[in-house]
């Protein structure tokens, strides 16, 4: 008998930040679970990786999102009216890459968090005899109904999704009930409740006030959108504040923000990229937002409430992320961007009504969701003592 390393391959692509992030959040997971014991998690961006035809379609979808918010509706229609990821097209192009990793790495089991990414693996599983024995598991990081067509696949496995609600999307789509199970959404464990004593450090971290209110303004990992139009009418305010601007891997906008707050009446602090945005919702009261599935329930999971960026209609998958916020009291919808001063100015003020929005926050977050996935994955492998061929 032989001790078999587990081998297990995550498919993601960076298209927003949120699949990444959720990813990234599954690899550690099951490093933790592991608990130092031998397993192999290789993380595959499988969209841009496979061809350079699909990794310029990444390039346009994430100058969309963050250039032009307002055609992200127009491009949701066009894909799921297209459903590019079952199109022969496109698998014609990536299926060399695809069989490659498979007949170099040989995992036990793979794991999806897009949309896009579960179709042509579970082809290659098909062709290769292999469906049977390597599962396909696919994370659903959409929240609420209404997400892309694409999550739903025949070859998935075994599905793991936020809530009652998405597994109603995926059964409207055909997907067998047996096939999903309820777990909450893949968040790192670093995002999580603090002290007001560890929120004061990380705003000390930041130079800032560690006692003063601290908004949160975050533009997304693309960096863009309408963030730094509300960003604009914020520094104008005479507010009694500090604030966080986070830009994203958007060099320009980082820029173009640092000249902004330079005319702020309150104290701003400017970061471009980070891979520590736990810190960054640990040290604020509140954060600005467009709601990104994942984005959304990390700041939530940190019991930080949201102001929730609806001055462009949000994209179909994301609407139902606005309304639970909003129905459950951890979020404010704001329709203009010139509302953004007086908004903050109320939190500021009535206490009362904040202390209500960070209990609502905390009661949307899903405890130990991440402890509940990696159960379900490692539940699919082999057992860690397999018999060796002579």
């Amino acid at each position: 008998m032989k001790s078999v390393t587990p081998k297990i391959m995550i498919i993601s692509s960076d298209t927003g930040g949120g699949h990444r992030s959720a990813a990234q959040a599954v690899a550690v997971g099951l490093q933790r679970f592991w608990h130092g014991e031998s397993i192999a998690v290789r993380i595959v961006k499988a969209v841009e990786e496979s061809h350079h035809i699909t990794d310029r379609l990444v390039n346009v979808y994430n100058w969309i999102l963050r250039n032009r918010q307002s055609w992200m509706k127009y491009l949701y229609w066009v894909v799921n009216k297209v459903r590019p990821e079952t199109r022969e097209f496109f698998h014609k192009r990536c299926l060399v890459f695809i069989r490659d990793q498979f007949e170099k790495w040989c995992p036990h089991v793979v794991v999806s968090v897009h949309p896009l990414t579960q179709h042509i693996f579970g082809r290659i599983l098909r062709e290769l005899n292999l469906t049977e024995q390597v599962p396909l598991v696919t994370i659903v990081t959409d929240p609420c109904y209404g997400f892309w067509k694409g999550w739903a696949c025949d070859d998935v496995s075994l599905y793991l999704v936020a809530n009652d609600d998405a597994k109603r999307q995926l059964v409207d789509y055909g997907v067998a009930e047996e096939k999903i199970r309820i777990s909450g959404l893949p968040l790192h464990p670093k995002f999580r409740e603090v002290t007001e004593t560890v929120a004061q450090d990380a705003r000390k971290a930041f130079g800032l006030d560690p006692d003063k209110f601290t908004v949160f303004v975050n533009a997304g990992w693309v960096g863009g959108g309408n963030i730094p139009a509300i960003f604009k009418e914020l520094v104008r305010g005479e507010l009694d504040v500090q604030a966080i601007f986070l830009a994203g891997k958007n060099e320009g906008l980082r820029l173009e923000a640092e000249e902004i707050a330079r005319g702020a009446k309150f104290p701003v602090k400017v970061i471009g990229y980070s891979d520590e945005v736990e810190k960054v919702m640990h040290s604020a009261n509140v954060m600005i937002s467009k709601l990104g599935g994942l984005t959304t329930f990390e700041a939530l999971a940190c019991r930080l409430p949201i102001i929730a960026d609806i001055t462009t209609p949000p994209m179909p998958q994301e609407a139902g992320t606005v309304k639970l916020i909003s129905n459950r009291g951890a979020g404010i919808l704001l329709e203009r961007s010139t509302d953004i001063v007086p908004t903050i100015r109320s939190l500021v003020l009535d206490t009362e009504r904040y202390q209500k929005m960070k209990l609502a926050a905390g009661d949307l977050s899903v405890p130990d969701s991440m402890e509940h996935i990696i159960r379900e994955i490692t539940d699919l492998l082999p057992p860690k003592e397999t018999a060796v061929a002579a």
